[in-house]
């Protein structure tokens, strides 16, 4: 490959991302990817494209991967060769099992050097399994027709680059039309629910109404606001209407409540899932039906759905208040119709409590595809980047810490107004309403899944230049009320003694 052919390349590159209506890009800066770096901090400075610079590679994949999530476009993510590129992987994975269209660019070495000690040189393709991969730029356009994440890997030999005028000429491709499905009829004689997982189908919260169907929405199913969504769907999941059930549409990826999961297990009662084997969470027997879309004739019988609201209401208002409970509450309403994403571990669980239904809220966003904690503080950030209204992130104190070099953002990097709410009781409070959190394991509980910390989050972010303000629960709405500049934190701490006796109080209400 000689010099002229890798400025060719980086061209040919951006025209085919710009083609692909990109209209964000990550760079992780190295020596193997020069060319991309220039050519795209070229599309940059021509109002082309925007690009984001970090240098945690790790960090640069789930920001871009916040960035499409949220706006639905391709996203690309530059790297280097070598470790760099296995930096990625937590935001492949994330993108494989959520369908995000993030796009991992990573610059290789020749292949001749593949089994050599050559420097920074390893087996590229094939590193992410499961993720499409191409390897010219000629068949990328394909590879992210087919939707989810793909993986472009390109070679480069020396010398790298060279002092070009970088002109982008007319596309080259353009985006396939999006096609329309088929429904699948669902039968309205069934006395059925519709579980809503993580991005949901929104299209299902109209034939629920038609049909007189109660929706379980979890926060980032986008179906909470639904006219026939109940409250604390999980704990009413958990008594004897579920027993009852004949009949349950699913959609989206519902991993919040074992009892919501206990009953997509079931393999006596007809499951529709509109999506695909990767979003069920659950093994699919023969009397799971995989589909695209569903439509309803007629109404159900309008006694199941007034149970459904009637004891989702009473079981809401009889849930005792709790410092995390009331934490989510505010945040949630402090969101407003603005943008919300949500923490996995206990934060989007208590939301899952306590979010109002069947009233407008915020758009709820969430890594839901692995459910890990790493990453969220800066797809958190690439969401807020994507939205000119208020945005908001509700995370644990270990969720932060683990993502806290999304705060190294350099000075010229594009910055959005972020609140990031973090609910501090120093440890993984989860653990204790799990089984790891009964008494016969808390010898051992504290270092192996408490894991407090001690960390100072207010130096943490005084070393980056972020805003810092730690408020009592009581002071938070108010804290909230004011819109930040950039991004700020917002920290309140609480105890994780009650979080066991909590969870014993929310089974508890099964039966309200």
């Amino acid at each position: 490959m000689t010099q002229q052919q890798s400025v060719d390349i980086a061209r040919q590159l951006v025209m085919a991302l710009l083609a692909q209506d990109v209209a964000d890009a990550v760079l992780s800066p190295g020596s193997r990817s020069g060319p991309l770096a220039l050519a795209l901090h070229a599309a940059d400075e021509q109002g082309l494209l925007r690009l984001h610079v970090r240098v945690d590679e790790r960090e640069a994949g789930f920001l871009a991967l916040g960035l499409a999530k949220a706006s639905g476009r391709v996203v690309p993510v530059v790297t280097t060769s070598g470790t760099a590129v296995a930096n990625l992987h937590p935001a492949m994975l994330e993108a494989l099992h959520s369908q995000v269209p993030l796009l991992a660019i990573t610059a290789d070495r020749p292949a001749r050097l593949r089994g050599t000690g050559a420097n920074q040189t390893t087996v590229q393709p094939g590193i992410f399994p499961g993720v499409e991969f191409a390897d010219r730029v000629s068949a990328m356009a394909g590879a992210v027709r087919l939707g989810g994440p793909v993986h472009l890997n390109l070679e480069f030999d020396e010398p790298l680059i060279e002092p070009v005028r970088w002109d982008f000429p007319q596309k080259a491709w353009t985006m396939t039309p999006q096609q329309t499905h088929l429904s699948h009829e669902v039968s309205t004689k069934l006395r059925t629910i519709v579980i809503a997982g993580d991005d949901a189908d929104p299209t299902i919260a109209g034939v629920a109404r038609a049909a007189g169907w109660p929706i379980i929405a979890e926060p980032s199913s986008g179906l909470r606001a639904a006219a026939t969504a109940i409250a604390c769907g999980q704990i009413v999941a958990d008594g004897p209407l579920a027993d009852r059930i004949e009949q349950i549409v699913c959609t989206g990826h519902p991993t919040l409540s074992r009892p919501v999961l206990k009953l997509l297990s079931r393999t006596d009662i007809e499951i529709i899932h509109v999506g695909t084997p990767g979003t069920f969470p659950a093994a699919a027997g023969a009397n799971v039906q995989f589909v695209s879309a569903v439509r309803a004739s007629g109404r159900g019988d309008d006694t199941w759905l007034r149970s459904w609201l009637e004891i989702g209401d009473r079981t809401a208002a009889a849930l005792q208040p709790a410092e995390p409970l009331e934490v989510a509450r505010t945040v949630w309403e402090a969101a407003a119709t603005g943008l919300l994403f949500v923490g996995s571990s206990n934060s989007i669980r208590d939301l899952n409590l306590v979010a109002p239904v069947r009233e407008a809220g915020p758009r709820v966003l969430a890594n839901r595809g692995l459910a890990g904690i790493d990453g969220t503080v800066s797809s958190a950030v690439g969401a807020a980047l994507t939205t000119w209204g208020r945005s908001f992130a509700l995370l644990g104190d270990l969720t932060f810490l683990h993502g806290a070099n999304a705060l190294l953002i350099g000075p010229a990097e594009p910055r959005p107004d972020l609140t990031i709410v973090v609910l501090n009781d120093d440890g993984g409070g989860i653990f204790h309403t799990l089984e790891q959190g009964a008494p016969e394991y808390g010898h051992a509980f504290e270092r192996v899944f408490g894991t407090p910390t001690g960390t100072s989050i207010k130096s943490l972010c005084e070393a980056h230049g972020v805003l810092h303000r730690e408020v009592e629960v009581t002071e938070l709405a108010q804290a909230l009320e004011k819109s930040p500049s950039q991004i700020e934190v917002v920290e309140v701490k609480v105890s994780r003694a009650g979080r066991r006796s909590l969870q014993s109080v929310v089974s508890g209400l099964g039966g309200v």
